[in-house]
């Protein structure tokens, strides 16, 4: 067993998809409440946030498209804009709601890791706008302290392409 897996006291074969629903359901409760220093504790240092454009397919993100191909030092500034003034785009905050279905758990390609598919809808209202964001959740998490942390957090959108106006100015 990894010393990740340690961290967690358990094996993470043993890991049942009631406790990855539960993280997952907390994730969204954060996101929705703006918590953007929650959320960021949900990531171990040096994890990866990744939104591949609709055409998605499966390869690189490096050297095709995406939306958002944050690394960790990424990440960190991405939360740093958001809480603060000059996310013009997200001031005053959007009001989203997650909701999160169908979640699924394989073993991760590294030791210690567990891979996490999800599908997700994500309601957003704005300005007198009413989106919806529909897709799928691509994650890899390892055990960390106190539970689960986002060693890679992927979000695929299903779109065949975003409404013209559709922003991704907050966290899908």
């Amino acid at each position: 067993m990894s010393a990740t897996a340690q961290n967690l006291g358990r094996d993470l074969s043993t890991v049942t998809r009631p406790e990855v629903e539960d993280f997952l359901y907390a994730e969204a409760a954060i996101l929705d409440v703006w918590d953007y220093d929650g959320w960021l504790a949900l990531f171990e240092e040096g994890a990866r946030y990744e939104i591949p454009t609709t055409d998605y397919a499966g390869w690189s993100l490096h050297r095709a498209g995406s939306f958002v191909d944050d690394d960790w030092e990424l990440i960190q500034a991405r939360v740093k804009r958001l809480k603060s003034r000059k996310a013009h785009a997200e001031n005053p905050h959007s009001r989203t709601h997650r909701m999160i279905s169908n979640v699924r758990l394989s073993p991760g390609e590294e030791e210690g890791t567990l891979n996490v598919a999800a599908n997700f809808i994500v309601s957003r209202a704005r300005d007198g706008h009413f989106d919806s964001y529909m897709g799928r959740y691509e994650h890899v998490l390892v055990a960390g302290d106190g539970g689960f942390k986002f060693r890679l957090r992927r979000t695929v959108l299903v779109h065949e392409a975003l409404q013209l106006g559709a922003r991704l100015s907050f966290i899908l």
